[in-house]
């Protein structure tokens, strides 16, 4: 296993650096001027030095290594600076946002609370409610509570969250008044009364994005179980007198969780792309809106980096899958 990571871990580099570089190349590609925005009254002169400055207009075997070096050197030096209070990103240049004229990775910074807040909780929610449902509707086959969950899950399957999230404002925002049909991003949790009030906030959105979770991990989570439940094992576990509890818990719920793994471990880059749909609809200060700012300011250098921080989560977390792979079913080897 340990032999298996690691070479892994050594095909991430060159998998890495193709996605960054077509990454960089497609969006290099794309039309866009940082001084677009620019009063009319600024000199050309000044516009010209601007883009200098920003480093638009260079060669892409310049411009790319240079990309790299900011955001695996520079970056990671400014972390520790922040945190050790040294010294070493100093005189170094960073990513600059065109739309801010701030450093790129402050403003994601700034934006991931936000997302984390909502989404990840989310995330949190759904899985534990979907878990349980799906074992349980999969043991239960055709009882009233399986038919029940399915029709509740295939509700949240058909149900896109830009049309579920405005109806939950209409009914619980509107007409009931519960809860605010907008995030305020500037509340700041340092008691219980400002911690109440985050929760009553988060809940909105976080139960449209729980029945979209919820709705495709039970799905996963129920199926799997059912193909394992009719398995000759799991008769031969019976036969042998284990109670049932046993062979449903620990014989068949081991095996069947490989799949759902899948999907919770390629649901977490997810959490940090956040819900961008949600997030519009709410107005979520959080990642998914920066994004979609940025593709409409035609900021290049925050797409850029916003992508492929994606992409390294998405080859991290698919890492994470298969070596759970072989935790989870002994009879994987990948030596």
């Amino acid at each position: 296993m340990l032999t298996y990571t690691i070479r892994r871990l050594v095909l991430a580099v060159p998998t890495l650096f193709f996605i960054s570089l077509v990454i960089f190349g497609l969006l290099e590609l794309a039309p866009g001027d940082p001084m677009a925005q620019v009063p009319l009254t600024v000199p050309a002169e000044v516009k010209e030095q601007m883009r200098e400055a920003l480093g638009v207009g260079q060669p892409i075997w310049i411009s790319f290594p240079k990309w790299l070096y900011q955001f695996f050197v520079v970056e990671p030096q400014v972390m520790i600076d922040y945190y050790f209070g040294t010294s070493f990103s100093e005189g170094q240049f960073r990513a600059i946002s065109w739309q801010t004229r701030s450093p790129v990775m402050d403003i994601v910074v700034q934006r991931l609370p936000q997302t984390l807040w909502v989404v990840g909780v989310a995330y949190i929610v759904g899985f534990a409610i979907a878990i349980p449902v799906g074992i349980y509707s999969a043991y239960r086959q055709y009882s009233l509570f399986d038919n029940l969950g399915t029709f509740v899950t295939m509700v949240g399957f058909s149900v896109p969250p830009f049309f579920s999230g405005v109806l939950v404002i209409v009914i619980f925002s509107v007409q009931l008044g519960w809860f605010p049909s907008i995030y305020d991003t500037t509340l700041v949790v340092n008691s219980w009364e400002t911690f109440v009030r985050q929760l009553n906030q988060m809940f909105l959105p976080v139960m449209v994005l729980a029945l979209q979770i919820t709705s495709q991990t039970s799905r996963f989570m129920r199926s799997s179980m059912l193909d394992n439940l009719n398995q000759d094992y799991v008769r031969t576990a019976r036969a042998k007198g284990l109670r049932e509890r046993s062979v449903v818990m620990t014989h068949v719920l081991r095996n069947s969780m490989i799949p759902v793994v899948t999907v919770m471990a390629l649901s977490v880059p997810q959490i940090f792309g956040g819900a961008i749909i949600t997030e519009q609809v709410f107005k979520v200060n959080g990642i998914g809106q920066l994004l979609i700012t940025a593709i409409e300011a035609n900021d290049l250098p925050m797409v850029q980096t916003l992508t492929f921080i994606f992409a390294v989560l998405i080859v991290l977390f698919n890492l994470i899958a298969d070596v759970l792979y072989g935790l989870l079913d002994p009879r994987i080897r990948y030596d």
